[in-house]
């Protein structure tokens, strides 16, 4: 049978490609009557479940499978129930967008692609670049194929910082009067929100930021400000991400980022860097040999031809910009750099602001589930001493994230991962503050719409989910093993 999913998807070491003749269902809830004893469980031959009453009676169990609303995000599976949303969201839908935009000049879509600067750095290592290169010349490749304008999500993540800053020093400020205000934890990660929605619900969801990721700030930028600018409908762009995990995939086809009047999502597709570089591939075209070009300025953090980046870490610097904007906005104190501790391991650090010996601030980065799952443990036991918590599911970050080119043969992931780490951090940084171009769209878009339109293009909501706990039979079949709770 052919497959329906993207090449680089079913390549991947994530193990989380099942092929259409295997089936990952959730759980299946069977009511319970008044008065009847607790009926037995069999498995059949065939693997199904059979409901064996205390008369004998049989009844077979439903499966039902997993859609999108119950995906975890845990890159355990994709099932065959998810063909449309991946054929969706792949390089091969921009293919045929472009393909269709050569084959009819009345209708065409107006491209956009929004390139990360993590994908930049993934993809300057695997060719040998410096990130600015890399950046100029996937513009002239991505322009080469058809797409319209090419945009730097490090420009979208400057509104993030921002935002985040001033929704942490609110949070601080109310702590007193709201037991749940602090501590507050990122929100830039699609996997570490659907955990949290799906796992813990109501208890963590109050805790989180309620910031946009960088992605749906160049959402809502390009659907909104560009389309005005431009003269079009936000029906008539067609805008692409590239990013360094599939789970911003899940992150774009959620229905909060959908646009109810104008019937089109925020982010129409969003790609790995793994799928650029198969792009290049199935082109026939090394980065390395494609000639530069200057990057669209006016959704880029540039200085001449050379990309500009945040401080901090590289999973967009939250923890950096915020610790140094809440010292001075609190308590006056000018931090010119930050010293971090590592905790448990490298994926778990602490920063903290002390004066005459009290601690005025204490913030951390959690990266990774077993570090996730610690936090959420010492939040429960009433045991957490921070403020702010910069949470990333992925190991390492974003740098690290499952979309990420993959090493070569005889490469060292690890050498790798330094490599890339190196190329980010060596561009120049610039301050959320001194971004001009942030400054003017604050002041001539935002301010237009009003307080609230404002609040809703760069704010977000969560969403509590049953917990499969509320259920009394469910099977699980992943990574070649099977889960049976009954």
């Amino acid at each position: 049978m052919a497959s329906h999913f993207s090449g680089v998807l079913q390549l991947t070491d994530l193990d989380d490609f099942i092929t259409p003749s295997q089936e990952c269902v959730k759980p299946v809830k069977v009511e319970k009557k008044q008065g009847k004893s607790v009926a037995k469980i069999q498995i059949e031959d065939d693997g199904s479940y059979v409901q064996v009453n205390q008369d004998g009676g049989k009844k077979k169990l439903e499966k039902a499978k997993i859609t999108l609303n119950d995906c975890l995000a845990c890159s355990g599976c994709i099932t065959s129930a998810e063909s449309v949303l991946i054929t969706q969201q792949s390089h091969e839908e921009l293919f045929k967008v472009l393909r269709n935009n050569k084959a009819n000049a009345t209708e065409q879509k107006v491209v956009v692609v929004s390139v990360s600067p993590q994908s930049r750095a993934s993809l300057a290592a695997h060719y040998n670049l410096s990130s600015s290169e890399a950046g100029r010349r996937l513009t002239s490749f991505f322009k080469g194929l058809g797409v319209h304008h090419v945009f730097d999500t490090s420009f979208s993540r400057t509104f993030s910082l921002l935002e985040s800053q001033r929704e942490f020093v609110e949070r601080f400020q109310r702590k007193e009067q709201d037991s749940k205000a602090l501590p507050m934890l990122t929100s830039a990660c699609p996997g570490w929100i659907c955990y949290a929605e799906k796992t813990h619900g109501e208890f963590i969801l109050p805790y989180i930021s309620t910031t946009r990721s960088p992605q749906q700030m160049m959402g809502t930028l390009v659907k909104g400000y560009f389309a005005e600018q431009q003269g079009l409908s936000p029906q008539q762009i067609y805008h692409v991400a590239v990013m360094p995990c599939f789970d911003k995939k899940l992150e774009a086809s959620r229905s909060d980022f959908y646009m109810s009047k104008a019937e089109t999502r925020e982010v129409d597709c969003v790609i790995t860097s793994g799928e650029v570089q198969k792009m290049l591939e199935e082109e026939n075209v090394s980065l390395n040999n494609v000639e530069p070009a200057a990057p669209d300025t006016m959704f880029s953090s540039v200085c001449g031809d050379e990309f500009l980046s945040h401080a901090g870490s590289g999973s967009g610097g939250y923890l950096h910009h915020v610790f140094t904007y809440a010292a001075k906005q609190l308590f006056g104190e000018e931090v010119q750099e930050l010293t971090y501790k590592t905790l448990r391991n490298k994926d778990f650090q602490e920063v903290t602001l002390e004066k005459d010996g009290v601690v005025l601030l204490c913030f951390a980065s959690t990266y990774g589930f077993r570090n996730i799952q610690n936090l959420v443990q010492k939040l429960k036991r009433g045991k957490s001493p921070y403020h702010f918590v910069e949470v990333m599911a992925c190991p390492s970050g974003c740098l690290n994230g499952g979309g990420q080119v993959k090493a070569s043969s005889g490469q060292n992931p690890k050498e790798l991962l330094q490599k890339v780490e190196e190329l980010y951090k060596a561009e120049s940084s610039l301050s959320p503050e001194d971004d001009t171009r942030v400054a003017e769209l604050y002041q001539s878009w935002l301010n237009s719409v009003g307080e609230e339109r404002a609040k809703e293009l760069l704010h977000t909501q969560y969403h509590t989910v049953e917990k499969m706990t509320n259920w009394t039979h469910y099977e699980v079949v992943m990574n070649d093993y099977r889960i049976v709770q009954i």
